[in-house]
């Protein structure tokens, strides 16, 4: 297929579903069955399909949350739906209900993990993520400091060297695993680029290689304590450790359409390409209405900011796949990349 943008560099692009809603779109029923749409099809794969027609650079791949207790004939058809599209498939392993700083939840952290991560291994895929540090949105929360986050550090290296150990990882598909920091309000600790660091860089020791990787997404970093010249640095930094993972172009507050954002996404897209360790960068953009997020409207309104301009979700979609494309383009013809 011949498209209007022809990427030139090898970074992978692609989208996280987020923009379908977890409510309607991603979340599953009581049975764990993934919704599908009238024609009976599983909504998130027909919808990839759809982006393929509108987009007009080449999609690579596609980020998918994985629940605990999805019905596993569902997760099969969705893979192999994806492959069908020529996708490579990133699972996002999803937790609930429990706190990984907290020791008394480590049993339940590590079982949800160990379905996402056997999962992720039984259909081969190369490439999960997640937000495993901390739990989301917690209820009287606090920020853990000194002697207190240093702890937090260690109960989350255990939790996650012990999920990888669990699931028989060594020597599987899973070639890296990505984590994610959120935003103060959403987490209370892990919330800005340095403090997750700080976290994969430990984990990484205790692992003896670097398999774990700092996910920057530029929403996060956008809504962190720290300016775009610290996280450039940072970036800088983590890239040379061989510890960067995937980048999230994601504008800051709205989670909506690259045109709100203020700055962010080029700075650090383009700070994350200049490293030369950069393998991919996914377009994640969050409906402003999604049900599931309201406790996030609730704590920032600007959250629910409709930024389409008249356009559908798909097509805001499809404009930022267009939007990072012609960054990395331009930074290969100045010879930044």
């Amino acid at each position: 297929m011949t498209y209007v943008i022809e990427s030139k560099t090898k970074i992978q692009l692609g989208v996280v579903s987020t923009h379908l809603k977890f409510v309607g779109g991603l979340l599953p029923d009581e049975n764990g069955r993934i919704p599908r749409n009238e024609d009976g099809k599983l909504l998130v794969v027909a919808n990839m399909g759809i982006l393929q027609t509108l987009s007009a650079v080449k999609i690579d791949c596609v980020q998918v949350s994985y629940f605990p207790g999805l019905d596993e004939s569902d997760v099969a058809e969705m893979v192999s739906g994806f492959r069908a599209l020529h996708l490579d498939v990133h699972f996002i392993l999803m937790i609930g209900g429990a706190d990984p700083m907290n020791s008394a939840d480590e049993d339940a952290v590590v079982e949800m993990l160990v379905g996402g991560l056997t999962a992720a291994k039984n259909h081969g895929i190369a490439h999960v993520s997640s937000t495993s540090v901390e739990e989301w949105m917690k209820a009287g929360g606090i920020r853990r400091e000194g002697a207190d986050f240093d702890a937090a550090v260690a109960q989350n290296v255990k939790v996650h060297l012990r999920a990888a150990r669990e699931a028989e990882i060594e020597d599987s598909s899973i070639k890296a695993w990505h984590i994610e920091f959120l935003r103060g309000g959403e987490f209370q600790t892990f919330t800005d680029l340095g403090r997750i660091w700080q976290f994969i860089r430990a984990v990484n020791k205790a692992m003896g290689e670097t398999f774990f990787k700092v996910i920057v997404d530029a929403a996060h970093c956008g809504d962190s304590s720290l300016t775009i010249d610290q996280n450039v640095e940072l970036i800088e930094k983590i890239g040379a450790a061989g510890e960067l993972g995937m980048f999230h172009a994601s504008t800051k507050t709205t989670r909506g359409c690259l045109s709100a954002d203020d700055g962010w996404v080029g700075a650090l897209l383009s700070a994350c390409a200049k490293t030369g360790t950069l393998e991919t960068v996914f377009v994640e953009m969050f409906h402003h209405e999604d049900e599931a997020l309201a406790q996030l409207r609730d704590f920032d309104p600007g959250h629910g900011i409709d930024t389409c301009d008249g356009r559908t979700y798909d097509q805001v979609v499809t404009d930022g796949l267009a939007t990072v494309a012609r960054r990395w383009n331009n930074l290969a013809a100045r010879g930044l990349l």
